[in-house]
């Protein structure tokens, strides 16, 4: 074969091994983003409107909120004249059962905590002669957890709020006992105020996350609400130290105090049951439907706490604190004549209240002392709220007769002021005992 010949043979056999070679492969590479100037113009035009109209909103929105808080500070309440009230002079006046002076509730809705410790404290000083200051808290720490309980075993039906019932501290100390103040104050704030705004917050949002999920797990749900109980109010002492003395929370209670929580009664005076028989009071904080409440008519209602004021007793009572003749600046609550003349208070007048909600059950307190004025009783209230900060006698209100005669719901005392009645009263029905006791 000639030279040219292999050449021109090489040459065909290169082309062809060029032609079955994979091609070169392809490489990514970064570029700028292309906006399109016609639809860049167009979401620049819908920014600039929304800018706006979110702007004019929130002007919109700020004169709304600026023009009721105008009114809001303008706005004057309706209430009585009452420079013609004769009242006591304050509480030297009144003849008093021994109690600690009044401690206020500050932000929380625990008055029925507050009044129920103090009306107990009268209790212990009665039956022992000591002079004991209580923790409010360990109460409250307890219900709130109990009241969860209910919440998971109802499966949310329970009725949620920081209120209740006099007769929740009853319950609680059976089961949990109670301590001294300064074994467990329940407050972590360095003011000492309570403050249960953002805990309640806290205890409402995860009992509804809970119902919203179907997370019914008791044991679970009772973990979490200790966390938050525990951060805000602090865990309440399993033993503790006190007056030479190494006690438990219900060694303390039966050993040292030597007070029987069982031991005390509530009545009240509705139409809505029976008379002389035990029931169920109808109101939100109730949340237990205890229906062990002694119902009594109207006279013996009133009948039965001047007995026990006569008597040295003090009562722990709870109603309605909304009338146009309760202010504070006054220390004073009373029935003005033009809603209804003192003489004309009766059964069908109460119960009228009852039905439309212009009694319900706001506030408990501590009635601690009786004086007559006049033609009127009246009876000194030791109070934890805010209004009874306002007048001349901090801690305390001065009710007159009608206004409990009217507006207070119930009395809770000891057993012992009922004994007389408790003969009168038909046996609860088997179904309202086990309510009661749920």
């Amino acid at each position: 074969m000639t030279r040219s010949l292999l050449f021109t043979a090489f040459l065909l056999s290169s082309c062809f091994l060029a032609a079955q070679a994979p091609p070169a492969p392809d490489k990514a590479v970064y570029v700028e983003k292309y906006k399109d100037p016609v639809l860049k113009e167009m979401d620049e035009a819908n920014d600039k409107a929304r800018e706006a109209a979110e702007e004019e909103t929130a002007g919109i929105q700020k004169k709304h909120k600026d023009d009721k808080k105008a009114k809001n500070e303008a706005e004057r309440r309706f209430l009585m004249d009452f420079s013609k009230v004769a009242k006591p002079k304050g509480p030297e006046a009144f003849r008093q059962a021994w109690h600690h002076p009044p401690v206020a509730q500050y932000l929380t809705g625990t008055c029925w905590a507050f009044s129920m410790t103090s009306f107990m404290e009268s209790e212990v000083f009665r039956l022992t002669g000591r002079k004991v200051k209580l923790s409010e808290m360990h109460t409250v720490y307890y219900e709130y957890l109990e009241r969860a309980r209910d919440w998971v075993r109802t499966r949310g039906a329970t009725h949620l709020g920081e209120g209740s019932e006099a007769d929740a501290l009853q319950r609680i100390w059976a089961d949990y006992g109670i301590v001294p103040l300064e074994a467990y104050p329940g407050v972590l704030a360095e003011d000492g105020r309570h403050d249960h705004s953002k805990l309640y917050e806290r205890i409402e949002n995860y009992l509804h996350f809970v119902k919203e999920k179907g997370y019914w797990d008791e044991a679970e749900t009772l973990a979490v609400i200790r966390v938050y109980l525990d951060e805000f109010l602090g865990r309440p002492p399993a033993m503790f130290d006190y007056d030479r003395g190494s006690w438990t929370p219900k060694t303390f209670m039966n050993d040292y105090l030597r007070i029987d929580p069982t031991a005390y009664v509530s009545v009240m005076s509705t139409m809505r049951s029976p008379f002389w028989t035990q029931a169920e009071l109808d109101a939100p904080d109730n949340w237990r439907r205890a229906a062990d409440y002694y119902n009594l008519p109207l006279d013996d209602f009133m009948g039965l706490l001047k007995k026990a004021v006569a008597g040295g007793y003090s009562a722990c009572i709870g109603g309605d604190v909304s009338e146009s003749g309760y202010y504070g600046f006054e220390d004073v609550a009373v029935v003005p004549s033009y809603d209804i003349p003192p003489g004309l208070i009766d059964q069908s007048a109460r119960e009228l209240r009852i039905v439309n909600d212009t009694t319900q059950d706001d506030h408990g307190i501590h009635l601690v002392g009786h004086a007559r004025v006049g033609r009127h009783d009246w009876y000194l209230i030791k109070d934890s709220g805010r209004s009874a900060r306002w007048g001349a006698h901090e801690g305390y209100y001065m009710y007159r007769e009608d206004y409990i005669k009217l507006k207070m719901l119930t009395l809770t005392f000891h057993r012992d002021v009922l004994k007389d009645l408790l003969p009168k009263f038909v046996p609860a029905a088997a179904g309202e005992r086990e309510a009661g006791e749920r």
